[in-house]
């Protein structure tokens, strides 16, 4: 079920508005939501038995409220994953002044068709009647796909195909999360260990204009280079600085995306002197340039 709009009568100090359905069918559904306004935007909403829902907040934040005395707050660059297999669950979804959020909806029984031969932990036989929660923080390839939702305009008679392959592309980048190899790198089975790679991450990306060297950042976070090196590796599926150079290349994409700024600014921003350098490494990453990139979306 896709959020509804409360009635403005019925929301005091809240701002008309709605969400806009992108894609709805029997078992699937993707929707975004967009507060431009200073007033927060109320929504009614359902957490449905049997249905899988994701809420991704963009920017801004939004708060989930389930009855009068419990409600959960969600900040921008991360989402909620819900599934109830016990009964329905009405809420209300404030969403803050210049929020952003995208919500997809997909049935249990579609999501376990696509796992199936490597079945997900909440779809296994023995937990598939127990309730799902889940908080995390949206990668950086997650939130471009999720971004782009608020900009392509395509004809009518390609909007369905394109958001129902949307889904299928959403699903597979939340779900691709790499798991640790402690066999080959043993050492990730101490938590304080991944906890610091986790650490390094963050600092990295807090700094990504000014990345520290490999051996300033395995000092900063307790770690010899070698542990860093092979740690994040395995946890990350990159290099720790191929993996800053994906960000950043993402966080362009986004920029670009907004179409405000001109190549050069956009190389500037994301931390390079030359953008010569950026556009090669735009190119690298995407297969156009950045002034090609832009050209297309108009």
């Amino acid at each position: 079920m896709i959020l509804q709009q409360i009635p403005e009568q019925a929301a005091k100090n809240t701002v008309a508005g709605s969400p806009r359905v992108l894609f709805e069918m029997a078992d699937q559904s993707l929707a975004i939501a967009d507060n431009p306004s200073d007033l927060p935007l109320e929504m009614n909403g359902l957490i449905r038995k049997s249905i899988i829902h994701f809420y991704f907040c963009l920017e801004g934040s939004a708060v989930f409220e389930f009855g009068p005395h419990y409600q959960r707050e969600i900040q921008g660059g991360r989402n909620y994953f819900f599934f109830n297999p016990e009964q329905d669950l009405i809420f209300r979804l404030r969403l803050a002044p210049h929020a952003r959020m995208v919500q997809m909806n997909i049935s249990i029984e579609s999501l376990h068709q696509l796992f199936v031969h490597e079945p997900l932990p909440f779809l296994r036989p023995e937990n598939i009647r127990q309730k799902y929660y889940d908080e995390r923080e949206i990668p950086s390839n997650l939130f471009v796909e999720l971004n782009q939702l608020f900009k392509i305009q395509l004809s009518e008679n390609a909007n369905r195909l394109f958001y129902q392959g949307k889904i299928l592309e959403l699903l597979a980048l939340y779900f691709s999360e790499r798991k640790p190899d402690t066999e080959s790198c043993p050492f990730l089975n101490n938590e304080d260990i991944v906890r610091k790679i986790k650490h390094a991450k963050e600092h990295l990306l807090k700094h990504e204009q000014d990345a520290p060297t490999l051996k300033e950042l395995s000092r900063l976070v307790g770690l010899n280079e070698y542990q860093l090196k092979a740690g994040f590796k395995e946890i990350y599926g990159n290099t720790v600085y191929g993996y800053l150079l994906d960000h950043k290349m993402d966080h362009a994409r986004v920029i670009l995306d907004s179409q405000k700024f001109q190549v050069a600014q956009v190389a500037y921003q994301v931390g390079y002197t030359n953008p010569s350098h950026f556009i090669a490494a735009f190119k690298k990453r995407y297969g156009v340039t950045p002034k090609k990139y832009l050209m297309a979306k108009k």
